[in-house]
């Protein structure tokens, strides 16, 4: 058995357009620890949910995997077919979308889209299977779990949906769980029910967690360890701790500067010049160095590699090499 529920070496995936092959995640590599919550942050666009989807086997035409490799549990997923993926997804790894109104069917009670999950993967009768995921929406704090179980999703409030997709992603025990933005469009007090639900389920149950964010605040308070990414590409990697205490690339110190404090006086937020490059035309050196204000020539000549600048501190950037 390998050490790492979750393994990705030098991942490449994008979409073959008209235009051109768009490299939305460009040569990543990561990994996840039995029992670890990992997060991975950066602006919109920048790839974070390419990788859950490649992770998943999600990618449709023009999406496709390029290159690289992605082991849950030891076992190569990359090259498996649909139907080879088909009895992973659910028992093995499981995913809590962005947006569960989207991603739940609104003509089949809650209940049932649970079930279905149990029926595929485990031996248990349709009797069985209503008692466990009337166990299950009970445990993940929904109220009159019997009654909600032949609910609709419109019938539900966007808290109670989003509790919905967490019980349905944790049924069937999962090695890896999957969560893509969980608390978007939440109010706060929901949303740290939920972290606070996710985080006591991997340490009931040992699974890893993959944690999605561009939420700084959240990923503090979830993570283990943090990967940051702008324009496909990891530009630092560290644990938690000595990410927001010691980041090191300026785009990670851009967004950390973003974030409002409550221990500092009231000031305008400094925000992040430019724009987010195109993927299609990338610069020649550094993505970030048209909005880094240190950027120098050798950052517009020349492409920096992701390098060791600390104990489990790693950073793409020239100037975070000296820092």
């Amino acid at each position: 058995m390998d050490e790492y529920t979750l393994k990705i070496e030098h991942l490449s995936s994008g979409f073959f357009t008209e235009r051109g092959y768009v490299p939305a995640v460009d040569d990543v590599s990561l990994t996840i620890g039995k029992g670890q919550v990992v997060g991975v942050v950066g602006e919109s666009g920048c790839g974070k949910s390419m990788i859950a989807r490649s992770v998943m086997g999600l990618l449709k035409y023009p999406g496709r995997i390029t290159g690289g490799s992605i082991a849950l549990a030891g076992r190569e997923l990359t090259g498996l077919t649909d139907r080879q993926l088909q009895p992973i997804r659910g028992r093995d790894m499981a995913m809590i979308f962005q947006e569960p109104m989207t991603s739940l069917n609104p003509v089949v009670p809650v209940g049932r889209q649970m079930r279905e999950a149990l029926l595929l993967h485990e031996d248990m009768s349709r009797a069985a299977a209503r008692e466990e995921v009337i166990r299950m929406l009970s445990h993940v704090g929904i109220s009159e779990p019997e009654k909600r179980y032949n609910a609709y999703p419109h019938e539900l409030s966007g808290g109670l949906r989003q509790r919905v997709m967490i019980a349905m992603a944790m049924i069937c025990k999962p090695k890896l769980l999957i969560a893509d933005e969980p608390t978007t469009a939440l109010d706060v007090t929901i949303e740290a029910q939920i972290l606070r639900l996710i985080r006591d389920l991997s340490r009931e149950t040992g699974m890893s967690v993959l944690l999605i964010s561009h939420n700084l605040g959240v990923i503090a308070q979830m993570c283990d360890k943090v990967y940051v990414m702008y324009a496909g590409r990891i530009v630092e990697q560290a644990d938690a701790l000595t990410l927001f205490d010691r980041c090191a690339h300026p785009y990670t110190r851009g967004l950390m500067d973003s974030v409002i404090r409550l221990d500092a006086s009231p000031r305008r937020l400094p925000a992040i010049g430019g724009v987010v490059p195109n993927l299609l035309r990338l610069p020649a050196g550094c993505a970030f160095a048209p909005r880094c204000p240190h950027a120098g020539e050798k950052c517009r000549a020349e492409r920096p590699e992701l390098d060791q600048i600390g104990p489990g501190h790693w950073c793409r950037c020239f100037e975070g090499r000296r820092s």
